[in-house]
């Protein structure tokens, strides 16, 4: 990959297929089929520029030492809420209730607990300056955790940005098996009963097979986002019945 006139540390924007530097990212469909919806280096995390990214349905994703790369996806992975699939082993796990859900109680936590590396994988997405970012966007009101404790200790969740009626998932960790699924079902009830329209997986995966996301195609979903996207927060968020 040839990154022409972009130098590290610029604010600009590298707009990779058209080969220039700009202060904005160009039209999705410009992005990259190989690899697949690469859009646009550098630039920053500021809050205003991911939440601008997010609506247009464009997320971060680098390595630690990499520059910031901007992606946009074709097809793009996503969940609706009322699509939700639940194994019988998952439904098993739910009537059990050994686990305890809470939401927004301990975001820094599931964040650091996302970031760890598993298996000797050395490198991580969720690099220092993403968590710096995301706390700032929790603090904001737009991003999220949903926590599962078992015996008062945290051992599975997630966390993602809510805008408008749609759900940015991120990342989520699994400590017992099946914790980051019963966080992920309790998301979804959540969001079904706040009408929201999907979930963003970002990218396919089989274990979000399993749980009924689909692929959809890249201008389908950013006509859902121009629709029902929006950086209005949400007043009061996850309440329990």
């Amino acid at each position: 990959m040839t990154l022409g006139n972009y130098k590290s540390g610029s604010n600009k924007l590298y707009w990779v297929k058209e080969n220039l530097l700009a202060t904005d990212f160009p039209e999705i469909n410009h992005a990259l089929r190989d690899p697949d919806g690469l859009l646009a280096i550098g630039g920053d995390l500021s809050e205003e520029r991911l939440l601008s990214a997010y609506q247009r349905g464009i997320f971060p994703w680098f390595n630690e030492g990499q520059p910031i790369l901007w992606w946009s996806p074709d097809p793009r992975c996503v969940l609706e809420p009322k699509e939700l699939k639940i194994s019988r082993s998952l439904a098993k796990s739910l009537r059990k209730g050994h686990f305890k859900i809470t939401y927004d109680t301990a975001f820094t936590d599931v964040l650091e607990s996302c970031a760890a590396t598993r298996n000797g994988i050395e490198e991580t997405w969720i690099t220092n300056d993403i968590k710096l970012a995301y706390v700032n966007l929790f603090k904001m009101g737009y991003a999220h955790s949903v926590e599962c404790w078992q015996d008062e200790k945290l051992v599975g969740g997630l966390y993602g940005l809510a805008l408008g009626k749609v759900f940015f998932g991120e990342s989520m960790f699994s400590r017992e098996s099946d914790a980051s699924k019963v966080a992920l079902v309790h998301l979804t009830k959540q969001l079904e009963k706040m009408n929201f329209r999907l979930i963003d997986c970002q990218v396919h995966s089989r274990h979000l097979q399993t749980l009924g996301a689909k692929p959809i195609q890249r201008e389908l979903f950013i006509t859902i986002l121009d629709n029902y996207c929006s950086q209005e927060k949400i007043s009061s968020w996850f309440v329990e019945p």
